[in-house]
């Protein structure tokens, strides 16, 4: 990519992140951390802690992948349901109605990627 006064050089911190340190969770609600973002990309790390959930959604013209780091979570796509753990990928097509909920007892960490950003 180039700019207009010449090559386009990334800091190295948008190029390299330590996921445990962008990991952060909210008492109140599931909390999103965001760790790379483009106008066609991005990466999030989503954090639960036990009984939070993300209610059902759909993005009309984006792929989502969510994958498990830490805890068990329960995904539901389209009406299929799992409970997965760390090493697990879910993915949800553009369209696909997706939820993902933390039964407990303990916290629920997960990357999140999603092409392209809902606008």
């Amino acid at each position: 990519m180039q700019a207009a006064s010449g090559p386009l050089i990334l800091h190295p911190v948008q190029v390299f992140r330590e996921i445990a340190e962008a990991l952060q969770f909210d008492g109140e609600k599931m909390k999103k951390n965001g760790i790379f973002a483009t106008e066609r990309f991005f990466c999030d790390v989503y954090a639960f802690e036990p009984g939070q959930s993300q209610s059902g959604h759909r993005h009309a013209g984006s792929d989502k992948v969510y994958y498990v780091i830490q805890g068990k979570g329960e995904f539901r796509v389209d009406g299929a349901e799992r409970t997965l753990g760390p090493g697990s990928a879910v993915f949800c097509q553009a369209g696909s109605e997706h939820a993902v909920a933390n039964p407990g007892p303990e916290r629920l960490a997960l990357l999140v990627f999603m092409a392209p950003p809902p606008r």
